[in-house]
Parts: structure tokens; sequence; C-alpha cells
């Protein structure tokens, strides 16, 4: 786990399904082990594979202590709150404020206000412009992905510094350098903005907030509105448009532009992707402007923003929210210069060997091989052979590769089973049996099944064995069946029949014992015959003994009683003298 990154996995809760993969547009995922890993310097924090994952393995770092401890430290803290608020908290200003006081902040105030410093600054710059392309700075994740994917259009995105950095750096020259800011909203990507560029502190998401309320057992329904409990340093106006698709064109519109210029807004990664393939900025003959979110209908469709209201209340919710102003000034009061440095992502190149060498691990020798299913993550097989060969990937990712394993592993084991095997559907027709059960019950038509390249296959079971009734039972049961000694066609078979699919798909294993019951019914008879004669030998062995034992018993007595004899008439002639 890489929990500096603000995207990283909880391998334990990771399975392999690898729907990160098939949802992140920069592939920044390693599977190890069956587990998928977040690869930091490729990764934009899109939230995609967040949202994606079906076992909340994939996690968002979590910053509230960073926040908690500027509060302890007693420092005047600020928060730059994201104009989506108004979308997720059905409170009113007055409240919002109320309950970020209560955490510790010293004041409140609205992300929107740098939102329209950047829009006039941005339109300053169209309006001076005589042709080329221009794609907005306002969304982090936009940013990181032409300067990691795409830096050959790094010079084309406006050169200034987003909407929360341009607000912090008002609320500084506001309330003193010595003041902490922390933003809060629905975007991940901001987390690596407070990274990498310092100009605000903390970045939490509005699930985090919602996570500090919990843990601080603050109940947001019994939080009274403050009247004197206002944003500052002011309201904000048309800069609240900037979370919706289009709203800081719309922005810009308000402000004023030369009718050269065309604005366009693109929502989504990929179709912000495709929409820059073939194009070279240095053709154009016009002024384009671009405002790309990443997140497919603007950042109140952001990863943790938080709700489970429908799309169209939030954005309802957030016009509702907009406030406007009869003039707008031409020039900007605060402006952050940033200068887009491309850190482009150096990938892999293979010569087409090795690719194909790798393809032929998966069990793709040929073009018409590679399926190109997108069941591993991967739009293409050659893009995981790729994958492959970075280290990124694992061949058990191939679901078709491991199909075919697990085909051959099973069809060589039915092949080589000495037992009949067969399978069979619910409408009574063999799916699959091996070659012992055509020789078992197909007799002088095996030969004609054998040169069939399916064999049995699709025949009725009730047309080759005559016990049909025990596959019609488990069918409708459910219920296995174990027959031993079974009669049929002059044999004894001993059958093991079981479910597969319930109601759908049964099996069996049949086992001829005829021969092994015959000889049993010899060995039995042997043995009868060999305890008779032993009972035999013995009664007369015993006849013998007892005649013995008579004879030795009555030379014993006859030796016994002379010797009684002897000793009385001794006894009567010691008596005389």
């Amino acid at each position: 786990m890489n929990s500096t990154n603000p995207v990283y996995t909880l391998s334990n809760e990771c399975h392999d399904c690898y729907k990160c993969i098939r949802e992140c547009p920069v592939k920044a995922i390693k599977i190890e082990n069956g587990h998928a890993s977040v690869i930091g310097e490729r990764c934009i924090a899109c939230g995609n594979c967040v949202k994606a994952c079906p076992s909340n393995a994939k996690r968002v770092r979590t910053d509230i202590d960073k926040a908690k401890n500027l509060i302890r430290a007693q420092k005047d803290v600020y928060v730059s709150l994201a104009p989506s608020w108004s979308g997720v908290f059905d409170v009113s200003e007055e409240k919002m404020v109320s309950i970020l006081k209560r955490l510790g902040f010293t004041g409140v105030s609205e992300t929107a206000l740098g939102a329209q410093e950047v829009s006039i600054k941005t339109a300053e710059m169209l309006n001076n412009a005589e042709k080329g392309l221009f794609i907005s700075s306002a969304c982090p994740v936009i940013v990181n992905f032409i300067r990691k994917y795409r830096p050959e259009f790094a010079a084309c995105v406006t050169p200034v510094g987003s909407p929360a950095m341009t607000h912090a750096k008002m609320l500084k020259d506001k309330y003193g350098e010595n003041i902490s800011i922390v933003f809060i909203g629905p975007c991940i990507g901001k987390k690596n903005e407070a990274d990498e560029f310092k100009l605000f502190d903390v970045a939490l998401t509005f699930e985090e907030l919602k996570l500090w309320l919990n843990d601080e057992a603050i109940d947001i329904s019994s939080i009274p509105a403050d009247p004197e409990n206002k944003f500052v340093p002011k309201a904000a106006y048309e800069g609240s448009l900037y979370p919706i698709d289009g709203g800081m064109n719309e922005t810009i519109r308000k402000i004023g532009i030369k009718k050269e210029v065309q604005l366009m807004d693109i929502s989504g990664l990929l179709p912000f992707e495709k929409a820059l393939n073939q194009l070279n900025p240095d053709k154009l003959d016009k002024i384009i402007f671009v405002e790309a979110l990443s997140c497919e209908g603007g950042c109140v469709a952001g990863p943790c923003i938080s709700t489970e209201k429908a799309g169209i209340s939030i954005v309802s919710d957030v016009l509702s929210g907009v406030k406007t102003r009869e003039i707008i000034p031409k020039i900007p009061e605060i402006v952050v210069d940033m200068a887009i440095v491309p850190k482009k992502v150096v990938t892999s190149e293979y010569p087409i060997e090795d690719i194909l060498k790798t393809l032929k691990k998966l069990g793709k020798h040929t073009v018409d091989d590679e399926l190109n299913c997108g069941g591993c993550g991967y739009a293409t097989c050659r893009d995981l052979a790729k994958a492959l060969l970075d280290g990124d990937a694992e061949t058990s990712m191939c679901v078709s590769y491991m199909r075919k394993i697990a085909m051959r592993k099973a069809n060589a084991m039915l092949r080589c089973m000495p037992s009949a095997t067969v399978m069979v559907d619910s409408n009574m027709n063999i799916i699959e049996a091996n070659d012992a059960f055509m020789r078992m019950f197909t007799g002088d038509m095996y030969d004609v099944f054998k040169t069939r390249p399916d064999g049995v296959a699709g025949a009725a079971i009730d047309r080759i064995v005559d016990f049909a009734d025990i596959f019609k039972t488990i069918l409708d049961t459910g219920k296995d069946l174990h027959k031993e000694r079974y009669p049929s066609q002059n044999r004894l078979y001993d059958i093991s029949a079981f479910t597969i699919e319930e109601n759908e798909i049964v099996g069996a294993v049949i086992t001829d014992v005829t021969q092994s019951e015959a000889n049993r019914e010899k060995i039995s008879q042997k043995a009868h015959e060999v305890i008779s004669k032993n009972i035999s030998i013995v009664q007369e062995i015993a006849c013998l003994l007892g005649e013995h034992m008579v004879e030795t018993e009555t030379l014993l007595s006859s030796i016994a009683n002379d010797f009684d004899d002897k000793d009385d008439a001794n006894d009567k002639e010691g008596g005389k003298v």
C-alpha cells in the first residue's frame, strides 16, 4: 500500500476482477499475485478506479489529521470551499459556515472567488490572442494528464493557477501569509495540487468532511445558522458556475469575449484525449478555448461528491446558489502565474518479435487468436502483452487463455479416466462424453462416433443408455444419486450422477463392475468351499482327539487305582508291627 499517493489499494480487499484497469484511462495499475496496486508516478488521481472498484479496495488518502493538526497549532485556518458544496449540503450559507467553524476553522471562503479571477484573466488572454489552442488549467487531473501523457500540449494550457490556487493567494493577501488554508471539495486531484504547489496546505474531500463531522459527533441538523457567519471576505458570484459542465465558458461569456474566439467544453478524459488526437495546434488559424474537465458532467460528478442525490438535482441546487453582478471587472485582482512543465511518463517500446513471443505464452499464435475482448482490463491483447513485458500484468489475467487451460485440463482428465463420463443438458441431450463412455455404450456405432469431431455430443441420452431416467430425476430434483451394481444390458454398473448446473446440466461417472462382481462371486464361492473344508477337518480332528482323550483317561485312571491299592496294603501292614 502506498498511502502517500492520493489513491491506493487495500490488498486484502482486492479481488482479481481487473475493473480498475478497465476504468483507468492511463493504466496506472500493476497486478501482482492477483492483487492490484496503484503506480503512483503514472496516476493522475482521476478517481475512476475508486468509483469503479466493486469491493471498495481502492481508497482515497485521508488528510483529516493534517487539517486537525493545523487547528491544534492554534493557527488561523481558513476553508476554501468548492462551489459544488451547495449541491451536497442542503443548508444555507450561514449554517454551512457555522458547521465548519464548529470544527475549529477561523473563517470560510468560497473557491468561486478564485474562479472569477481565473475567468477574467483567461478572457483577457483570449481577447489579446490572434490564433491558437488554449486549454483551461482549472482541473488538476486534466493538467496532470497533459503533463504526463500529452506533453506536446503543455504549452496550450493557460499559464494561470487553478481557482483553488488563485483563491489561496487571495486569502493570504487578505489575512496574511501565516494563515493556513484547507480546500474542501469533490476532487481527489486537488490533493496532488496541494502536495506539489503548496499554495494551500491540505485538500479534503466532501467525504472526508462528513467523516470528520461524524468522528466529532457533530449533528449538523442541531447547529443553528448564525446570521453573523458569512463567507469571507465577500460573496462569490458567477464563479459558482465552475463545477457545472460548461460553467467556466459561461463566466467568460458574461465577462465579454470577441466573436473570433470559439469556446468549447469537454467533460471526461477519454473524450478529451480523442479530441486532441491528430490535432496540431501550430496549424490552427483561429482561437479555440477548451474548458476541459476530467469528470463527465463536471465537478458536480466528482469521485468524492458524497451524495446520493440525482445529478440533475445537484446541478439545480448549484444553479440556485449562483448570484449575479451587473459589472464584471476586465482586469483580475489576483493572478497566479503557473508554467505547465511536462513530466512525461516514459513507456517502454518493444520489438514486435517480443510482443508476438509474449502473445504465444497466452496461447495466441495467430491474429485470429487475439480476441481483444477487454476482460483483462486492457483494450487489446497486444496492450496486455506490453504490460506483461513491463511486469505490470500476469498471464492469469487473460480470461480466454485461462479458459483454454481449464478446458485442456478437464479434457485431459476426461480422456484419461478409465470410467465413462457424460454430461447431459435439460433437453436430455449429451453435451460431452469421453471415449470410455462411447466404448461402453455405443457398441457397433463406436467407430462412427469416434470419427465425429464432437463424438456423441448432441445425441439423445435415452438413445444411448437405458437408464436415462436417472438423469431426468436429477434434473427435476437437483439431488445427486448413486446406484451400485445397476443392471443394464446384461452388465452391472456403478453410477454416480450429480448436478453441474441446477436443473440445467447433470453429469455422471459410470464404472463397469460386471467382471469385478463375477470375480467377487468366485472368490466368495471359493471362500465358502475352504471354510466348509476347514470345518470338516476340524471336526475330524476333534473326533480323533476325543477318542484319544478317552483312552488316555482310562489308562491314567487304571494307573491311579493301582497306586491307591498298594498304598492301602502298606498302611495295613504297618499297623500290625
